[in-house]
């Protein structure tokens, strides 16, 4: 199918684009990576009359660590966080989660920021910023302002950005001391969006104590959540085998799933609950360097 027929703007600033953003409001759509929007475009789902294309844009593809942030441009390539050197070693479940973002083609061309702005709920990087406490520097007409993740993500693929704003950086807190972290999916194939995803960390007082935690899901509602009981029941306490078991039971209480032709409500619930078990196992060991690889991906 072909999309319909739309004027086609390349602004070479972000204040050009801004402005033509707010000249066309909902009639207009940003374009970065495409990965998503394009087959929008062509199944007709979605119609924009003006498509801005952001690509002309300077300084909004960098990507470093700033002491313990991961600083990333809106405009950076999925490919280039995942080839970051030494990634892995600080944050597994960031190396891991971008890893099973389709395939290496779309990764070469989807943009982080675009990713977080098409807010799909079955997406990796909604869940990551949630868990590493992500916050964006979003531009609009009126300036910029700092967005929260947690309150940027509203619903399917809507977000609390204004049609006149553009996310332009997406901060994340690296952990740091006794950490461990993964992310595991499940998926009908490889590069196939999940059906449920868990972003796993856990951090380890001197004493062996869960001193940090955190877990995200995917695929399980309306957009990426936080387990936050389960993440209270975790911190404070030794991760044994039987608090993981009901930190994992725990996330039931986060998850809103639907039925749909890749499985039922309660079939996602069941899966959530099996992979948080699993991820939870995979960052306890790591953090306490007894294994460096997840035990297997569903």
């Amino acid at each position: 199918m072909k999309p319909p027929p739309f004027e086609y703007v390349a602004p070479a600033s972000l204040e050009e684009a801004i402005a033509v953003l707010a000249e066309h409001g909902d009639e207009a759509k940003a374009l970065a990576g495409g990965q998503s929007l394009v087959p929008l475009l062509a199944f007709r789902l979605a119609a924009p009359s003006v498509l801005v294309d952001l690509n002309r844009l300077g300084g909004l593809d960098h990507l470093r660590t700033d002491g313990d942030r991961l600083v990333i441009g809106a405009l950076a390539r999925q490919r280039a966080v995942e080839r970051l050197p030494g990634l892995r070693r600080r944050c597994a479940m960031l190396a891991e989660a971008v890893a099973q973002v389709g395939h290496v083609a779309i990764r070469n061309r989807g943009t982080v920021g675009g990713s977080l702005a098409h807010a799909d709920p079955a997406a990796e990087w909604p869940a990551l910023a949630l868990a590493l406490d992500g916050e964006c520097q979003v531009a609009g007409p009126k300036g910029t302002r700092v967005v929260p993740v947690e309150e940027l993500l509203v619903s399917y693929f809507t977000t609390t950005l204004e049609p006149d704003e553009l996310i332009c950086e997406l901060r994340l807190t690296l952990p740091g001391g006794r950490v461990g972290s993964t992310f595991v999916e499940l998926a009908r194939r490889h590069g196939d969006f999940a059906i449920v995803g868990v972003g796993a960390l856990l951090g380890l007082g001197q004493d062996g104590s869960v001193a940090r935690s955190r877990l995200a899901l995917i695929g399980v509602g309306e957009r990426a959540v936080r387990a936050r009981r389960a993440e209270a029941l975790l911190e404070g306490e030794r991760p044994t085998d039987e608090l993981l078991g009901e930190a994992a039971a725990a996330v039931e209480e986060a998850i809103s799933p639907t039925s749909d032709l890749h499985g039922s409500a309660t079939y996602r619930r069941q899966v959530a609950r099996v992979l948080t078990r699993r991820a939870l196992a995979v960052a306890r060991a790591r953090a306490e360097g007894k294994e460096d690889r997840p035990d297997g991906q569903a």
